[in-house]
């Protein structure tokens, strides 16, 4: 393999390394995201089951609710902004494992040719010995 060929392969396999460290990022975030969703969604219904237990809590039910609409707005854009981080993160990563494969594809046809190259010499240099043996 060429030198080139050797040194844009290591780029490209960095760059899809680094790429599916960021898209393992963005999926722990996203995972996180969901989890706190599931969190808040799980702490309204146990305010709602308290409220219908204890008087004084119904009293307050809506205060709470109010603040958790907006806790759960922001959650739901964050993981709204993280599918879409996800989304770009992928079709990064599929751009450069591409890249990366066009590379390798390059380096294993000059390989190949290379190896077919000297074949032919190789066979003209057996041709060559063996018209000179004949001549002589």
């Amino acid at each position: 393999m060429t030198a080139w060929a050797h040194s844009l392969i290591r780029i490209s396999n960095y760059e899809v390394e680094t790429l599916q460290k960021r898209l393992a990022e963005i999926t722990s975030k996203k995972a996180s995201a969901e989890m706190r969703l599931a969190v808040l969604d799980a702490e309204a219904e146990i305010e709602r089951e308290r409220a219908r237990i204890d008087a004084e809590a119904a009293m307050m039910l809506q205060g709470y609710l109010t603040g958790w609409k907006a806790r759960k707005g922001a959650a739901e854009g964050d993981l709204v902004t993280l599918d879409a981080e996800e989304e770009g993160a992928r079709d990064a990563l599929t751009g450069a494992y591409s890249e990366l494969k066009k590379f390798e594809h390059v380096a294993e046809m000059t390989r190949l040719n290379a190896i077919v190259a000297a074949g032919k010499r190789e066979t003209a240099a057996f041709d060559e010995m063996g018209l000179r043996k004949r001549a002589g």
